[in-house]
């Protein structure tokens, strides 16, 4: 589920996986997968750029509805899709990311390439304001760290059984004592 994070830049936005059987991540209208992003955020610690693939919506109609498609009322849009084919488990105890979920990469590229256009996103460290931005959203380190946490935890709800993915266990380990 995504959250609500504090930006340089844009104030509150939505970063977060939004479907617990995809490694997709969306902030605000940019959507990309985690491991690439975990991938971007190791080039970053040994550089000051890094690129990220990944795909832009920005029609709300064609991004869907998260609460309705969680419920089961509305799959319009991206997101509708997703949850389509991968419903909301009706025992909240399976609310949990996939670790595994990185298999559904090819599913989901097919899905979001309906959808949204791909686009290459900027990632650059600025050290000597202590800020790094993702695409046009500019973040102080912290507020940055907090994005790496959060995808470190498995987002909300948490990976299954806290088993992080090992993309995420290399990125961990690459930045743990940057930002």
């Amino acid at each position: 589920m995504p959250l609500a994070f504090e930006s340089r830049s844009h104030g509150t936005v939505a970063f977060g996986f939004f479907q617990i059987e995809s490694h997709m991540v969306l902030l605000q209208d940019a959507f990309f997968f985690a491991d690439d992003f975990c991938t971007a955020v190791e080039t970053l610690a040994q550089d000051t750029s890094a690129n990220l693939a990944g795909w832009r919506i920005t029609d709300r109609v064609r991004v869907g509805d998260l609460h309705g498609a969680i419920a089961g009322r509305n799959h319009e849009g991206f997101i509708g899709a997703t949850y389509q084919r991968w419903p909301f488990p009706d025992d909240p105890a399976g609310f949990r990311q996939n670790p595994e979920g990185h298999q559904t990469r090819e599913v989901v590229t097919a899905l979001v390439e309906r959808f949204g256009d791909s686009e290459v996103f900027a990632l650059g460290w600025n050290r000597d304001n202590a800020s790094v931005n993702l695409a046009e959203y500019v973040f102080d380190a912290p507020g940055f760290r907090r994005l790496i946490d959060y995808v470190a935890r498995g987002g909300h709800p948490r990976w299954t059984d806290d088993r992080q993915p090992d993309y995420v266990q290399r990125m961990v380990a690459r930045v743990a004592n940057l930002w």
